[in-house]
């Protein structure tokens, strides 16, 4: 049975990928729901080895999704009205800068960054363990931040993955969205 509060919020994608701080996902959605959030949980491939699923399915009240359905096949869930990325590999960030839609996960991160929705990130890997300090890493980050998409990389305030606590992950959020729908106020003011 889903444990969600109400859609007053809309509906929330959590992504995860293949990362030890996967773990925590289950608490972001209930802090999520707690705010009003529908939430769905979406994976990489490689992120269903990091999750519990039938948690998260319980908690969701949705399946947890990693591969694309067939075109005859109907969509279970929602759609997002907005996401966040927790955590966020190496991997999906640098493949996402790109465009490169090669799963379930970053074809969904490719799509809604091109209609401009609200999306916060979270990377979450070890601090000096090398993949913090390729410059493909920060590359990256710069093309998703020009994109609109909101990065939250501070692992010297929260050492040693960037292991950002819920409720600043949906803090900021919430401003990610007031951001957004500014910029499209201003967008349709200045097309009349």
């Amino acid at each position: 049975m889903s444990e969600t509060v109400s859609n007053a919020r809309g509906v929330l994608y959590i992504i995860s990928c293949a990362a030890s701080s996967a773990t925590l996902v289950p608490n972001l959605v209930k802090q999520a729901q707690a705010a009003g959030w529908e939430v769905c949980v979406i994976t990489t491939p490689q992120g269903t080895k990091f999750l519990d699923i039938p948690l998260l399915e319980r908690l969701t009240g949705y399946p947890v999704r990693s591969e694309y359905k067939r075109p005859e096949e109907p969509d279970v869930l929602p759609r997002a009205d907005a996401l966040v990325v927790f955590p966020a590999t190496f991997n999906t960030i640098n493949k996402w800068a790109l465009g490169i839609s090669d799963t379930l996960a970053l074809g969904l991160l490719c799509e809604f960054t091109g209609l401009k929705m609200s999306i916060v990130t979270v990377p979450c890997f070890r601090t000096g363990g090398g993949l913090d300090g390729h410059p493909a890493f920060f590359r990256s980050l710069q093309m998703l931040r020009e994109y609109g998409v909101c990065v939250l990389y501070e692992p010297e305030t929260y050492p040693p993955k960037n292991q950002i606590p819920p409720q600043v992950i949906l803090e900021v959020l919430d401003e990610t969205i007031q951001e957004h729908a500014q910029k499209r106020n201003r967008a349709e003011m200045d097309s009349y």
